[in-house]
């Protein structure tokens, strides 16, 4: 199955942040990869800015040791020097003077300009004020905010009132890298385009949802921003929360910006508060490799690097459906999916002995991205009726062939959305202001309290108490498997 390629339009993109870990890791490689499958114009311009001095030959040479460390199989393409040419490199003094002249005197009018902020959130402000301050950005200009926006509602709300103090909304482009992975747009799809699903999308045919997203790394080399942060606001206030929205959101009137926003911003202001006992944090333990404590070099540490929690919404659809999120660091396997658990038959026709499970529509993230749907069938052979449990998996590698195989990493798509001027699978405003009123309660409570993170084995499934907040509800997680 081939894919349809639509170039964009010509750009000037601005990466504050480009010599650091993120550029470097992420964004560079996948603005070369787009290049390579020949969707950037002819003149389309890519422009590194940071602290440190150097002139285009050398960030160029750094771009290129970076392809070669994290995309090797691309490190020698054919499109690798058409794509280098096409960088330059300003030494650029956020909270100066520094570089901006020079900056202004390189965008071209007429073209799509974006600025990508890989940079500590405490400079977004800088930045905004000063590409206002001399004319750099015009009024069609994009500015791209990473993650973390804010570390809790009131300095989200601080962020965006500096940004919007120089961009309007619709300018801003708030990113959470989840939203463009392929399976993750594949959920609407599913939802959306499929007669099949969307009648039984509601609390008459759903039992409940779960919500994994485990890795085997642990925070060596983040610990500084990590145990500022914790697994809660790294990870569920933004990537799980938006997954949560994209599950429990009524149909938008169209695959519009906004239109999608607006369903998913009534999500959040729909989650009941969680109670204290429907909330589990952990910390991993030593094993073969430091504990978190040593890892951030705190033994009094009491971040998380686990969550578990049960929410609900306040809703009809969902009244009475649990949804069940975890995510941590040092766990068994690297695995993000999205399990939902249908009811069982209201009554069976065949003897206990026959056996039977709950269908399961299974939307795995990563490894392996793809979609699984659970069925019960009659087992093979004579004997009596007996039934088995059986996938009608759909993997994207095999289905779709080497086009399924290669699909575009998340910020290949969300970039050259960012050019086309889509921000459908951005955050706006009002959206993470709300995920954070939500989320800051239950952080304040473990803040104003003494107990510690329960600890858990690395290699494992998570802290005991995890497990338990679902085998007291009857219901048991999902295995973790890669």
């Amino acid at each position: 199955m081939a894919s349809r390629l639509i170039q964009v339009d010509d750009f000037d993109l601005v990466i504050f942040g480009a010599t650091g870990d993120l550029a470097r890791r992420k964004i560079l490689p996948a603005l070369f990869r787009r290049h390579a499958a020949g969707q950037f114009p002819p003149d389309a311009r890519i422009i590194g800015a940071a602290r440190s001095r150097m002139d285009d030959a050398a960030f160029r040479d750094d771009v290129a040791a970076a392809i070669a460390e994290f995309d090797p199989p691309r490190a020698q393409s054919p499109e690798l020097p058409g794509f280098l040419d096409r960088l330059s490199y300003l030494a650029i003094d956020a909270t100066g003077d520094e570089g901006w002249p020079e900056l202004a005197a390189r965008m071209r009018p007429g073209v799509v300009q974006a600025f990508y902020l890989s940079v500590a959130p405490s400079l977004f402000g800088d930045i905004a004020r000063r590409l206002a301050d001399h004319s750099i950005a015009g009024p069609d200009a994009r500015i791209v905010a990473e993650k973390p926006f804010g570390r809790d509602l009131d300095t989200a709300r601080a962020l965006n009132r500096t940004l919007v103090r120089h961009f309007s909304e619709a300018q801003i482009y708030r990113i959470d890298h989840y939203l463009g992975k392929e399976t993750v747009q594949n959920l609407m799809a599913v939802r959306f385009a499929n007669m099949l699903f969307e009648p039984l999308w509601n609390a008459l045919y759903i039992d409940h949802v779960q919500i994994t997203v485990a890795e085997t790394v642990g925070v060596a080399g983040r610990g500084a921003y990590y145990d500022h942060a914790g697994a809660m606001r790294d990870m569920v206030q933004n990537h799980l929360m938006q997954l949560v929205c994209l599950i429990a959101m009524e149909p938008p009137w169209h695959f519009d910006p906004d239109a999608v926003r607006d369903e998913k911003l009534k999500v959040i202001r729909a989650l009941e508060p969680v109670a204290p006992p429907d909330v589990v944090r952990g910390q991993y333990a030593a094993g073969a490799a430091p504990s978190y404590a040593q890892d951030v070099d705190n033994p009094h540490s009491r971040t998380e690097s686990f969550v578990a929690l049960k929410l609900r919404i306040a809703n009809w659809r969902w009244q009475g459906v649990p949804f069940y999120l975890r995510t941590g660091k040092r766990l068994r396997e690297r695995s993000s999916e999205i399990a939902v658990v249908f009811r069982e038959p209201p009554h069976s026709i065949f003897d206990d002995s026959a056996g039977h499970k709950a269908n399961q529509l299974v939307i795995r993230l990563q490894p392996n991205e793809g979609i699984n749907l659970k069925v019960m069938i009659k087992e093979p052979g004579p004997g009596g009726m007996r039934l088995v449990e059986v996938p009608l998996d759909m993997s994207f590698a095999e289905a779709l062939g080497p086009e399924g195989a290669d699909m575009p990493d998340a910020y290949e798509r969300l970039v050259t959305d960012v050019i086309r001027g889509n921000q459908t699978l951005f955050m706006r405003g009002d959206e993470v202001e709300a995920a954070w009123a939500w989320i800051d309660p239950i952080i304040a409570a473990w803040e104003s309290g003494t107990a510690r993170p329960e600890p858990y084995q690395p290699g494992s499934s998570g802290p005991d108490e995890a497990l338990a907040l679902m085998h007291r509800d009857g219901r048991r997680w999902r295995e973790i498997r890669a």
